[in-house]
């Protein structure tokens, strides 16, 4: 299913310009009119949204196969910044476009909507997660999602996707690898 998925998202874009972006390039703004939807071809681009009391959430960071911000598709304005964390490629098309895609294809419209609800149990489980007190019980929770823990140059991503700052998280790693299983 991922893979039927990604190459029914690919064919929303099939008709998409190119865009390569710098690493710290911003595609868009937290209030900026949507007329854009993106894919991402190569690299990654984090959402972010700032909240009342100042600090910085990553709402979602989308990788290659992966649509950027779906719900701004029904959406007049962005609700988030976007930012390339590396240098990214990504396809854009106009989100009229889009949606016409959407509306002309029953078939890509059932894998879209099915793609929209998995995204909603993931920020459901994200928010739970971000209830969580402890570190140790926000990676446990985290890890029982059937993640793996990636490679050590990128456990920043799973801090800031635990909502914990990287030196909590390399604490509580240093931890568990002191402790006997």
């Amino acid at each position: 299913m991922i893979a039927i998925m990604s190459d029914s998202f690919a064919s929303l874009f099939d008709v998409a310009e190119t865009r390569p972006l710098h690493a710290g390039s911003w595609l868009f703004h937290d209030g900026d009119p949507v007329r854009i939807m993106y894919f991402v071809v190569e690299g990654a681009v984090d959402l972010t949204r700032l909240t009342d009391g100042g600090v910085s959430v990553m709402q979602q960071r989308a990788r290659p196969g992966q649509v950027l911000a779906e719900a701004s598709a029904y959406s007049a304005r962005y609700h988030c910044d976007a930012r390339a964390v590396t240098a990214t490629v990504v396809r854009a098309v106009p989100v009229a476009r889009f949606l016409e895609r959407l509306a002309a294809d029953r078939l890509l419209a059932e894998v879209w909507a099915a793609h929209l609800a998995r995204a909603v149990q993931a920020a459901r489980m994200r928010a739970e997660i971000l209830t969580l007190r402890t570190v140790a019980e926000r990676l446990d929770a985290w890890l029982r999602e059937g993640r793996a823990l990636p490679a050590k140059g990128a456990w920043q991503d799973v801090a800031a996707e635990i909502g914990v700052s990287r030196e909590a998280l390399y604490r509580e790693l240093s931890r568990r690898r002191r402790e006997p299983p």
